[in-house]
């Protein structure tokens, strides 16, 4: 089964991803070395990609066959063979080699979405926190999964409307995050926007708060 989807021109991923999630395409701002910025563009292009699919196709066993080709990629992913004109695919197997990736949160996070689209609860470990431990590890290398777990709840709560509890855990968040180096910070760094309906404008300053001191 060929994704409807498709892809997208490379040059459009960074597009792709402004579109979808601004919060962390700001984020993504703040990466100074322009081929990492990248590979965090390609990771979040990928999520975006399974993020549409419940947009697209309305009814569940339809959504679930489209993950399901998707984790099917996944294969070819971590076998380093990319889909060819896939730019996602390409891109995601690009970073997959060079940053040793551990397809365990890839395959996840495609499970979770199948449980949403049958109506199971967000699995917030999945959706938020395993993502934000792959960004921290393309942008500052392994051996900070625990640093920024409890950063990827708060995003996860504040993505899903618990702005409350998200506060709440930001101190817990912040005593992780002390030992992950600057570099990788842009990766925790949307976790610090517990009010997704903000103008853009707001985003930018808290983030740049944020960056500067080291702190959600």
């Amino acid at each position: 089964m060929a994704d409807p989807s498709s892809a997208l021109p490379g040059d459009a991923l960074d597009a792709r991803v402004r579109a979808a999630d601004v919060d962390r395409w700001l984020s993504s701002r703040f990466v100074a070395d322009e081929r990492l910025r990248a590979d965090l563009i390609a990771l979040y292009a990928f999520e975006a990609e399974l993020m549409a699919i419940p947009a697209r196709v309305t009814q569940p066993l339809l959504a679930e066959m489209r993950y399901v080709w998707w984790r099917e990629q996944l294969d070819g992913v971590f076998a380093g063979v990319a889909r060819k004109g896939h730019p996602v695919l390409e891109a995601l197997t690009d970073i997959a080699v060079r940053h040793r990736l551990e397809r365990t949160p890839f395959d996840a996070l495609v499970e979770a979405h199948i449980g949403r689209v049958h109506g199971e609860p967000h699995d917030l470990d999945a959706f938020y926190a395993g993502p934000m431990q792959v960004a921290a590890r393309i942008l500052a290398g392994p051996g900070f999964d625990d640093a920024v777990l409890e950063a990827g709840r708060v995003r996860g709560l504040a993505q899903t409307g618990q702005e409350a509890a998200a506060r709440a855990m930001r101190g817990r968040a912040n005593a992780g995050v002390r030992g992950l180096p600057a570099a990788g910070f842009p990766a925790v760094a949307a976790a610090a926007l517990v009010r997704p309906e903000a103008p853009e404008a707001l985003k930018r300053l808290r983030l740049v708060w944020a960056v500067a001191r080291g702190r959600l």
